[in-house]
């Protein structure tokens, strides 16, 4: 687990003749760039270290190292990160309009870079993944343009690579998040979560498959319902069917287009966002889809990972929408022309299930609703999640504001299911 670093502080020179320079002065008030996220704490140096290291590029006492001595810093010391995150430090020293970076703009530079180890001899880390706020606004605030080419015209990359680099342009809107992504990705771990819930679901359907002898419209069978996985009305007091009905499928159809979407979608997903941010959106798409069929379709049971694609499904589109031309995956308007329609095949069999004449009633066939939610959390929470690549959640205002909403829909929710169904005298299905 990482942990944080301590916020950088200047020292040294300071005097009202010294002003930062606008690459590092993005934030409002002169907030510092916090140092990046790293397994190893960086050795904080004195400050006759720091004075020493800027007056052997100020000989001078000028109180400005030039950015072109900068660049040459990074070139001698900088071998040991990688080329991308090198160059978007080059980026950031290269936005000074005046060529001149001050005493406090090179602390936090260096720390930026975790530099410093090199410089004190004491080597040991390398640059993290992880990049603050200040610093991504940094790079974006300050009209900077990456100096090299762009991640796709690179040429010489292994299989491995060209699939990361495929995934980058999938679902990052930036240059810069692209370049960093590229170099920090290792497979380790792997996408293991959307792979793990799509082998589970594939098991738990050829279960029932052999056992009901039954592969399309399983829910027509009278044991359909009566396993411990799919929610139902007269069961909602077993807390657990509000998730496990997602390895739940109404038949071959129904699993056929989720597990296409949940892989197509998920996996990239996962490998940029991580397991737990993706896992996140997806059980709060699940949640939700479970509450708001428990609250709008009172007498339905639900079965189905829908609530969770179309959480995930959604967020990427409307991600992509907002960020539409720093997205450059090829084919994108297609793509999601054809996303859309796979959405509304799959919702739209959902709907005439629900209202086709059940096999056994009074119990009707499985909700739709879940759908619904799973939209709600991914328009909502979801894009959230997706435009903070390698952000802090926690220091999103948004997120908090959204997060609040989503648990305050589940607390009335629960004291809907509660309260609701006894006083409203809602006629329930008989159990299964």
């Amino acid at each position: 687990m990482e942990k944080s670093s301590p916020r950088m502080t200047g020292g040294g020179r300071e005097g009202p003749a010294l002003k930062c320079s606008p690459a590092v002065a993005a934030n409002a008030e002169g907030e510092e760039i916090e140092v990046l996220e790293s397994s190893d704490v960086l050795p904080v140096a004195p400050e006759d270290q720091w004075k020493s290291l800027f007056d052997k590029y100020d000989p001078e006492s000028s109180g400005f190292i030039s950015t072109e001595r900068f660049r040459d810093l990074l070139a001698t010391h900088g071998s040991e990160l990688d080329p991308h995150k090198l160059e978007v430090l080059l980026a950031l020293a290269d936005g000074n309009a005046d060529g001149k970076i001050c005493y406090q703009d090179f602390v936090n530079l260096v720390r930026c870079s975790h530099l410093l180890a090199s410089f004190t001899k004491t080597l040991g880390c390398s640059m993290s993944n992880k990049r603050s706020n200040s610093f991504r606004r940094a790079i974006l605030q300050g009209g900077r343009q990456l100096k090299g080419c762009a991640l796709r015209e690179e040429v010489g990359l292994g299989l491995s690579q060209r699939l990361v680099r495929h995934v980058a342009y999938e679902t990052l809107p930036r240059e810069v998040d692209r370049k960093w992504y590229f170099d920090s990705y290792t497979y380790c771990p792997p996408p293991w979560l959307i792979l793990a819930i799509t082998i589970a679901e594939v098991a738990v359907f050829m279960y029932y498959g052999l056992q009901l002898d039954r592969w399309v419209l399983q829910v027509s069978s009278p044991s359909f319902l009566k396993g411990p996985l799919p929610y139902h009305p007269q069961l909602r007091v077993q807390a657990w069917r509000y998730l496990s009905y997602v390895f739940m499928h109404a038949g071959i159809e129904h699993l056929s287009l989720n597990m296409a979407m949940q892989l197509l979608v998920g996996v990239p997903l996962e490998m940029v966002h991580g397991a737990l941010r993706i896992g996140l959106v997806y059980v709060c798409g699940v949640l939700a889809g479970s509450l708001a069929v428990s609250v709008t379709d009172m007498t339905a049971p639900v079965v189905g990972s829908s609530g969770g694609v179309y959480a995930l499904v959604s967020a990427h589109l409307a991600n992509v929408v907002m960020n539409w031309s720093g997205m450059k995956c090829q084919f994108k308007l297609f793509r999601m022309a054809m996303a859309l329609v796979c959405m509304s095949v799959e919702f739209g069999r959902a709907v005439w299930l629900r209202f086709y004449p059940p096999a056994f009633p009074p119990c009707p066939n499985p909700s739709f609703v879940a759908h619904l939610g799973g939209v709600a959390v991914g328009l909502t929470l979801g894009v959230v999640v997706l435009q903070n690549y390698e952000q802090r959640l926690q220091e999103q205002s948004l997120f908090w504001i959204f997060f609040c909403v989503y648990t305050l829909f589940v607390l009335c929710a629960v004291f809907w299911n509660v309260f609701a169904y006894s006083l409203l005298d809602v006629r329930l299905p008989p159990p299964p």
